[in-house]
């Protein structure tokens, strides 16, 4: 094997070894360049490869996987209770790892006691609320009755991969947050037009716009309570506490659907369709006795026509 040009014939035997040395010194530093080369595009590969991965574990944890919190104030029995003039019952908020609080109840009261478990995608519920919502906007207001409202969220496959009932009942919960005597407003403004199973439920937008039009106070906390879902954790334990019991202040095992409907401890078995005098007639019959057999006789109202 010869090097270098037709002349490199006449070289000494020497010269040609030295031709050779530097050939092949020139060959090796061009293999090592290569190397070099390689291994920062390696290297270059891994760290792009190695922020991709973090930028997506710390999307999971943001979006997926939060922390456990607080539940919302003023729901320290997973549920808001609303009382004469829709003025709600303040109570501190539900910490992280701990068991509700129930509201408590006294039977030797004339107060009716009215307890409902809902989920904003429901249709029942919203057929519920519209047969019922007036007789039972009168008892409140006139204080004859409470009003105590558990929103859970069991049809969030029913929105299209939106999870509305979560971000409906978490919603409802910003509100009770920060403007407790808008909730019942705002809880029956869900119900106005309500979106049907099987859509994609109201944006998050569109929800703030619904808390808006009941005229609640502090405004940007509420929209930003609502964007960030902030009590998706307390809906998701507050919904499984619901549906593994029991039901405080009543005889209830557990929730087995919604809407779930309390009068004075005892469970209004109705029929749809919804008819408001089957339900004036049950609180009636549930305002002369508790869930557990007492009989004293309390005011009732007269059924509504």
């Amino acid at each position: 094997m010869t090097y270098g040009s037709s002349s490199d014939g006449r070289l000494s035997k020497n010269e040609r070894r030295e031709a050779a040395r530097v050939k092949a010194k020139q060959l090796r530093e061009r293999h090592k360049k290569k190397e070099r080369q390689h291994k920062f595009v390696l290297q270059g590969s891994i760290i792009l490869g190695s922020l991709a991965i973090i930028a997506v574990v710390t999307l999971l944890i943001v979006n997926g996987i939060r922390p456990q919190g607080p539940g919302p104030l003023n729901m320290l029995s997973d549920g808001i209770k609303i009382g004469k003039n829709f003025e709600a019952v303040k109570t501190p908020a539900l910490q992280a790892g701990k068991k509700p609080i129930a509201n408590t109840t006294d039977s030797a009261s004339p107060v009716i006691n009215i307890q409902i478990y809902v989920d904003y995608l429901c249709p029942i519920c919203g057929a519920f609320e519209a047969e019922n919502s007036a007789q039972i906007a009168t008892l409140v207001k006139s204080g004859a009755a409470t009003l105590e409202i558990h929103p859970i969220s069991i049809l969030n496959n029913s929105s299209q991969g939106t999870q509305y009932s979560t971000r409906a009942a978490n919603a409802v919960a910003c509100v009770a947050n920060y403007d407790p005597n808008h909730f019942f407003d705002f809880s029956a403004a869900l119900f106005v037009d309500q979106p049907k199973e099987g859509t994609s439920g109201l944006t998050n937008e569109q929800l703030f716009t619904r808390a808006q039009s009941v005229g609640v106070t502090s405004a940007n906390d509420i929209q930003s309570c609502i964007n960030e879902v902030r009590f998706k954790t307390w809906v998701t334990d507050g919904t499984a506490r619901a549906l593994n019991g029991p039901i405080p202040n009543s005889n209830l095992a557990a929730v087995k659907g919604t809407p779930t409907v309390i009068v004075n401890g005892q469970q209004f078995n109705y029929s749809t369709p919804f008819n408001k005098d089957e339900f004036a007639a049950f609180i009636i019959h549930a305002a002369g006795t508790t869930f557990n057999d007492n009989s004293t006789p309390t005011p009732t109202p007269t059924p509504a026509r």
